[in-house]
């Protein structure tokens, strides 16, 4: 999977690897795959690269429990062995190819007439033997990692096959020399290969991101246009939008090729709707129906990452150098490491990140640990603190004695009087006008550096300067490293016209100030 490899995502929460590995078992084509290594034996046929033998399908098939009668049968068991074989679930040994010329020489002259090349075969066999691998023991006996690691294998070869176009247009491809005219097929390989990488990257980021889909569906048409329209594209031309019409069959076809491997749920495209629509109707997808009618959303085609699925997309991202952080992952690092971690996750990640770090330690040593993390004069510091905020919200009583310890700090006393009083205790000295100052401006310098310049911000800025009259002549005075900066924020943010004049005046002093 290409992708940039120094770009972080955000946070996914995983279930353990022992619910995925059951998920994994449980997966339709890695299921045939384990029954069809399990079948395999020293009866098995297979030809050059593996392929079990033609005359075998209908034994394969019915081994997996499938009706002679259904035409797909074979297909089925063609693509579990290839998976069984890609996975390493079994072991085969390709024919002789000296064996199957001989064999081809005798099917030929058989067909003239001749006689006595009998023979010629005997020297070798002119078909290979399968057997079941040393792999197919993992399934039953061996850690979850490993079964994980199988089912990535299998994911890999069914990802190769969903990027190769439909069977017929390779045969209306094919040269007379019996070659694919690429050409002709409209189809590079490591295009196909990266657009489908482009799709489940955009898929997983749609499910992972703050207020993204989460265990909801994604509309196939939206999850095309991430791949088509143009950033910053505003009514799509007509060729936008037959190319998004043409990307969501091709993500039609290839969604129903990834359902049964456990990486999607997928509702495919409503054929009837194929029938009616012209490419801009499926191009403009859900829009295009009754506002609300979910049932009308669905025809143009519904897909969702499973826990699987989430599990290994990131895994195949790791592999390609993409930072894709998952929560839980800091519970052995220090305090240093979560807050500066946490700093640049979502809020709500940021809190479950947090929660499961605290769960494995001590609370006051946990406290104390993390109110030493929270200091500093660096940019990123005022996150760290509101970050440690965040995680001092959850703490009990029994950390009481470590935020007490801090409130002389110039750093963190306003944050440990703020904590004391939200919690009702007595005997806390009230802050003098430098630290209330000084939190003032370290409180909007982490709002900014959080979420940048939301909605809510002038709210707050209003809130934070109207309890204290002359804020802005003493402000530019604090000493703190992102004075001038939050004081120009203010200037653009506040809703009062007279004290945002009042805050550009006060940057003013204050960037004249630090030289």
């Amino acid at each position: 999977m290409s992708a940039e490899p120094h770009h972080t995502l955000p946070p996914v929460r995983l279930h353990s690897d022992a619910e995925l590995a059951r998920e994994a078992l449980g997966a339709p084509l890695f299921a045939r795959a384990v029954r069809l290594a399990r079948w395999a034996g020293p009866g098995t046929r297979v030809g050059v690269g593996g392929e079990l033998d033609a005359a075998q399908l209908p034994e394969a098939a019915a081994a997996l429990g499938l009706e002679p009668a259904d035409e797909d049968a074979a297909v089925y068991a063609s693509q579990a062995w290839r998976v069984a074989v890609d996975t390493g679930l079994v072991d085969v040994t390709e024919p002789d190819e000296d064996a199957e010329d001989a064999e081809d020489a005798e099917d030929a002259e058989d067909a003239e007439g001749a006689a006595g090349t009998a023979e010629a075969g005997t020297e070798g066999s002119a078909h290979g033997t399968a057997a079941p691998g040393e792999d197919l023991a993992l399934v039953t006996g061996g850690a979850p990692g490993e079964v994980l690691d199988l089912w990535l294998a299998a994911l890999e070869t069914v990802l190769a096959d969903a990027a190769v176009p439909d069977l017929d247009e390779l045969v209306d491809a094919l040269d007379t020399g019996g070659e694919v005219d690429f050409g002709r097929l409209d189809w590079n390989p490591q295009r196909e290969a990266d657009f489908l990488d482009g799709v489940l990257a955009n898929l997983y980021l749609l499910t992972v991101a703050e207020g993204g889909a989460g265990e909801s569906t994604v509309p196939l048409p939206v999850l095309a246009a991430s791949m088509v329209v143009p950033d910053g594209m505003g009514e799509p031309t007509d060729e936008v939008l037959e190319q998004v019409s043409d990307a969501m069959m091709r993500l039609d076809d290839q969604f129903r090729q990834l359902e049964p491997i456990g990486l999607v749920e997928f509702r495919p495209v409503d054929e009837d709707l194929m029938a009616e629509a012209s490419d801009e109707d499926l191009a403009a997808g859900p829009s295009g129906g009754p506002a609300g009618d979910d049932e009308d959303v669905s025809r143009y085609g519904m897909v969702r990452l499973t826990p699987l699925g989430l599990y290994g997309i990131r895994a195949r991202m790791l592999e390609a150098g993409v930072e894709a952080p998952a929560i839980g992952e800091l519970s052995g690092k220090g305090a240093d490491a979560l807050l500066d971690t946490v700093s640049r996750f979502p809020e709500s990640a940021a809190q479950a990140e947090i929660e499961q770090w605290l769960a494995g330690r001590e609370l006051p040593a946990a406290v104390a640990e993390l109110l030493a993390a929270a200091r500093g004069d660096d940019e990123g510091a005022p996150l760290r603190r509101l970050r440690c905020q965040q995680a001092l919200a959850t703490a009990g009583p029994e950390a009481e004695p470590a935020v007490r310890s801090v409130l002389d700090d110039a750093e963190l006393g306003g944050l440990a009087r703020v904590w004391l009083a939200e919690r009702g205790v007595g005997d806390v000295p009230a802050p003098d006008a430098e630290m209330v100052f000084w939190l003032t401006v370290d409180t909007i310098a982490a709002q900014l550096a959080a979420d940048g310049e939301t909605e809510e911000l002038p709210l707050l800025i209003a809130s934070l300067t109207a309890h204290h009259s002359g804020f802005f002549e003493q402000a530019w005075r604090v000493e703190h490293p992102a004075t001038a900066y939050v004081l120009e924020a203010m200037g653009r943010l506040h809703p009062d016209r007279k004290a945002a004049k009042e805050a550009r005046k006060a940057a003013f002093k204050a960037r004249s100030r630090q030289g």
